[in-house]
């Protein structure tokens, strides 16, 4: 029989799964270890549209699936029709090669047309990313990720180009050493590092994509005058385990007001936060930058992380 394609329908998410299983193999993606993280973080969203989430089908068993969507207006009180997001594309092996792929691909952007779409993105970057935070590219949406052979290949030869690269860098927590920097001393003297849970969003849309990650935020408050000077946020990535072999955690949402950077701060801040989640038996943590932070890239690797991949977003009219 033809390969047919349809919407989701309600008992589709175990075979989603294994097809999920079976694809997502690389570094960046979680293993599913049953249905319920998926309906946790993708269809339990208020917005989850069934007929953005496509499914092929031969004799009865799904092939592969293509999951569009949309992303917050400027506002976070409602979605934006004018860009649409392909926020993840999956065939099984045995049938890749065979044009399944690119038909899933075509009646997503032909779902995201239909809706309004006038740009359309294929992978997931923040403030755009509506779905699968928690299960793909690590500890934030990076897009496409390098690691994924032949999914930016893929894109490319569909008419998608590359937009600017978001890099990933690991650090092991099992050895980590003093920071050699001799503002240290000053920054223990004059400030309190203070954890408290992440605060509630101020707009409806954040406050869905975070909702589900168990986040802390942490800042480094200058005690004579109660201002934070640096602050981040870090979440648990336990979907990722079994994949790392290991707990790990998540760093995001680093920041420093502009008068008080190149102070150490930021590399104080980062360094006891990783004592920290060391203390909570973690043994790697995770931090994406995009490619033009050249700052954030050498603070990175000042406190001992490695590139291990970078991700995308690539873009079609």
């Amino acid at each position: 029989m033809p390969i047919a394609f349809r919407p989701f329908r309600n008992w589709d998410p175990p075979a989603i799964v294994r097809i999920w299983n079976e694809c997502y193999t690389g570094r960046g993606a979680a293993y599913l270890n049953g249905t319920l993280p998926l309906e946790f973080l993708v269809l339990a969203k208020p917005y989850f549209d069934p007929q953005g989430l496509i499914v092929a089908e031969e004799d009865g068993e799904l092939v592969g699936f293509v999951h569009a969507g949309f992303a917050g207006d400027s506002n976070g009180s409602m979605l934006s029709y004018e860009r649409g997001i392909i926020c993840a594309l999956a065939v099984r092996p045995h049938h890749q090669r065979k044009g399944v792929g690119r038909e899933l691909l075509q009646r997503g952007e032909a779902y995201l047309r239909s809706k309004g779409a006038t740009v359309i993105q294929a992978g997931q970057r923040r403030p755009i990313c509506p779905f699968y935070w928690g299960l793909l590219s690590g500890s934030e949406p990076a897009g496409i990720l390098a690691s994924d052979n032949g999914a930016q290949a893929f894109l490319l030869a569909n008419g998608y180009w590359p937009g600017e690269r978001c890099l990933i860098y690991q650090r092991e927590l099992m050895n980590l050493p003093p920071v050699a920097d001799i503002r240290v001393a000053d920054i223990k003297r004059r400030c309190d590092l203070i954890a408290q849970p992440r605060p509630v969003s101020s707009t409806w849309f954040e406050e869905v994509v975070y909702s589900p990650l168990e986040m802390l935020e942490f800042h480094l408050v200058e005690s004579s005058q109660g201002e934070s000077v640096a602050q981040v946020r870090v979440w648990d990535m336990e979907h990722f385990a079994w994949r790392w072999h290991q707990p790990s955690a998540g760093l995001i949402d680093l920041i420093v007001p502009e008068r008080h950077r190149r102070r150490g701060y930021a590399k104080f801040l980062i360094s006891q936060v990783m004592r920290y989640l060391q203390e909570q038996f973690y043994g790697l943590v995770e931090f994406h930058v995009p490619e033009s932070n050249v700052p954030a890239q050498r603070l990175a690797e000042t406190l001992g992380f490695v590139k291990v991949d970078e991700g995308r977003v690539f873009h079609k009219e």
